[in-house]
């Protein structure tokens, strides 16, 4: 059976190309088609589809005023993102993923340029994990009283964790549905963490310097994307740029990042896997591996190879709690994992595993 899509876009062009699209694959069928937020928020109101494509700029209420609208009266969708806003306007792709959109896509300023079969080929990779996706997009929401217990969780394991010795790295991957993710976990990460992190986030070049911004105006931790030759400190997330690969290089005692130039793999562009290999040949004493929520099986072959050298622990989200059960699902079946945690427990198992100063 085809999968419904509802397609919400002002351009009459657009919307023809992008119906044709996505019509083009025989497991999608667009069932109803809306010019703004308002006409896509009835719809939404009386059925049910199992994606929405969802466009940014439009009349009388657009795509961030309707994720609003639908977060308000508990509406559940599944939502990507396809907007000319989305390529430069970084802030606006990442609020609109904070508001619940689970990827995006940008589209090109001129319609017919949505014909190519680079653009083609991508939407509909991001449309089947979207649809397919078994956490609504606009779901539960962390109430106030739950974040301030699990606060009041992460001290209390902070002041058992300061007796946790060795010279240790967290080394996080993560994909669809990851920049909310990784606000449910670095903002609870003390700025005492005895260790440094170094994240992979599947992102396009010029988004992860706006990711790294905002997760350090909320964090405790100093947050930043890494750049070339940065030395790693305890106490910092560096997050990897998009469009590179990022390593960790061995110097004496010293530990640097330096991008690679290496085509995709995995289909992405920056790679976990290359993250974890390059931890192969480095000196700490254990490396905390946590792989959260994300499409295909990224981090999976990085880090059977680490652990072929090295000491590992490694953390894997579980599945009622990722946007799309992929990536951790990849080392859950693969033997790797030593730990399966909600969401909201990945903090504090990182504190307990690497400690505090």
């Amino acid at each position: 059976m085809k999968k419904n899509i509802l397609l919400v876009d002002d351009s009459a062009l657009m919307r023809r190309v992008l119906c044709d699209i996505i019509n083009s694959d025989e497991r999608f069928q667009v069932q109803d088609r809306a010019v703004n937020g308002l006409e896509a928020l009835d719809l939404l109101s009386r059925k049910t589809y199992d994606a929405v494509v969802l466009d940014v700029n439009m009349p009388q209420m657009n795509g961030l005023e309707l994720l609003k609208e639908l977060q308000k009266r508990k509406i559940s969708a599944r939502v990507m993102m396809a907007s000319t806003d989305t390529k430069e306007g970084a802030k606006t792709t990442l609020d609109a993923l904070e508001l619940g959109a689970l990827d995006f896509i940008h589209k090109p300023n001129n319609a017919m340029d949505c014909r190519n079969g680079e653009f083609k080929e991508k939407m509909l990779r991001i449309l089947a994990v979207v649809a397919d996706s078994k956490t609504p997009t606009i779901g539960k929401t962390f109430t106030m009283e739950e974040l301030k217990t699990s606060k009041k969780m992460v001290e209390l394991v902070s002041k058992h964790a300061s007796s946790v010795g060795g010279n240790k790295v967290v080394a996080l991957a993560s994909s669809t549905g990851g920049p909310k993710a990784l606000q449910a976990v670095i903002p609870r990460l003390p700025k005492n963490l005895k260790a440094p992190v170094v994240v992979v986030q599947h992102m396009p070049a010029g988004f992860t310097a706006s990711l790294a911004e905002r997760l350090d105006s909320l964090s405790e931790v100093h947050v930043r994307e890494a750049a070339e030759g940065d030395v790693l400190e305890p106490g910092t997330v560096y997050i990897a740029m998009g469009g590179k690969h990022l390593n960790v290089l061995t110097m004496a005692s010293k530990y640097s990042i330096h991008y690679t130039d290496e085509p995709s793999r995995e289909g992405v562009k920056p790679c976990a896997n290359y993250m974890y290999e390059s931890l192969c040949d480095s000196k700490y004493d254990q490396i905390v591996c946590v792989v959260m929520t994300g499409m295909g099986a990224d981090g999976t072959q990085g880090i059977q190879n680490l652990k072929n050298k090295k000491k590992i622990h490694v953390i894997a989200q579980e599945a009622s709690t990722c946007a799309v059960y992929g990536m951790p699902k990849s080392i859950v079946n693969a033997g790797l994992a030593d730990q399966i945690v909600p969401l909201e427990q990945i903090a504090q198992e990182i504190i307990m595993n690497v400690g505090v100063k």
